[in-house]
């Protein structure tokens, strides 16, 4: 490597570092808190980034936030491939993977639909139907990387992910009540959270926390779902590279990078060599970067921006959410 190549990695990396840096620690205050307080770590995470949206405007951590909020996601997203195998999903059989298919493709639709008729553009739909039928705050980031750029991309995606991080944790509270009160068999009951809570860590905490059965087949069919992110990615990025016109005419790859990592990581857990530890630490540094990032997109959002949403995209996403789970209800009660 060349003495100017050398010389142009070193500044690259001085100029980033400060913006990487921030983005770290609010990170790690953002899990402190989760770990001491209980609430979703991405929602304290968003909260403390907004609180510091000062350091993104001109100044020497500009660059270093961008770079987090862009390129640390993507990372992010692609480790999430090491969550889940081809065995885990066909250990249930097939009833609980066409429920998933269909609530996931119904859900999305459904939501660019009401998001359209509510005067919202289709990327507002797409990243809260997304996150609601898929996996939370990790969806959402993962359908923004795959998205092109628009004006208000960051804000919509801001505003998914404080409100599936909400959400997500009110349902891990009523959602075992309704199962009770539908008198469903632990499996069931699995299956019922596992295909209805947003977030992966609020389905361990409502499965388990009512039976082992539950637990298990809760986890097993929320990574169905987190299985569902890889096509929905293509979809997305096949359908904005089919109008290419929104992104001044360059059309983005059909195939995002990070979508092919998420993919072979995915294979690559499947085949059953990969140690725990290994696993482990490649589950945890997913979390740490979606952590990161979601910290440095706080970051870079102005909060009398984010202010202005008002009451219908609120309503939007509460009705995605009760949509979704009388539609799980609706396919059980059917047989699947």
């Amino acid at each position: 490597m060349s003495a100017i190549a050398l010389t142009q990695i070193n500044d690259r990396a001085r100029e980033l570092a400060p913006g990487i840096s921030i983005s770290l620690v609010v990170g790690a205050a953002a899990t402190f808190l989760s770990e001491h307080y209980g609430a979703p770590v991405m929602l304290f995470a968003l909260l403390l980034g907004l609180s510091l949206n000062f350091l993104a405007g001109e100044g020497k951590c500009k660059a270093g936030i961008e770079f987090t909020a862009r390129s640390v996601l993507r990372i992010g997203v692609a480790l999430l491939g090491m969550r889940i195998t081809l065995e885990q999903i066909a250990a249930l059989g097939w009833k609980p993977f066409a429920l998933v298919v269909i609530l996931v493709l119904v859900t999305i639709s459904a939501s660019v639909l009401a998001a359209r008729l509510m005067g919202f553009k289709r990327i507002f739909g797409m990243l809260t139907g997304g996150a609601t039928a898929i996996c939370g705050a990790s969806a959402a980031l993962a359908l923004a990387a795959a998205l092109p750029s628009h004006p208000q991309k960051e804000k919509a995606t801001l505003f998914t992910v404080i409100g599936v991080s909400a959400l997500s944790t009110l349902a891990m509270i009523l959602y075992p009540m309704i199962a009770n009160a539908f008198g469903l068999s632990p499996q069931q009951a699995g299956v019922f959270l596992g295909a209805t809570i947003h977030d992966v860590a609020q389905v361990v905490g409502a499965g388990y926390s009512m039976s082992p059965e539950t637990g298990d087949t809760a986890t097993v069919v929320k990574l169905m779902r987190v299985a569902m992110l890889l096509p929905v990615i293509v979809a997305a990025a096949m359908v904005t590279r089919m109008q290419g016109a929104e992104t001044g005419g360059k059309r983005p790859p059909l195939l995002p990078w990070f979508a092919v990592a998420f993919l072979a990581l995915a294979c690559i857990n499947s085949t059953g060599w990969v140690p725990a530890l290994v696993q482990g630490g490649v589950n945890e540094a997913s979390r740490w970067c979606l952590v990161v990032s979601i910290a440095a997109l706080g970051m870079k959002t102005q909060l009398k921006e984010l202010a202005t949403v008002g009451i219908k995209p609120i309503l939007l996403m509460v009705g995605e959410t009760v949509f979704l789970v009388v539609l799980v209800l609706l396919l059980m009660h059917w047989g699947l």
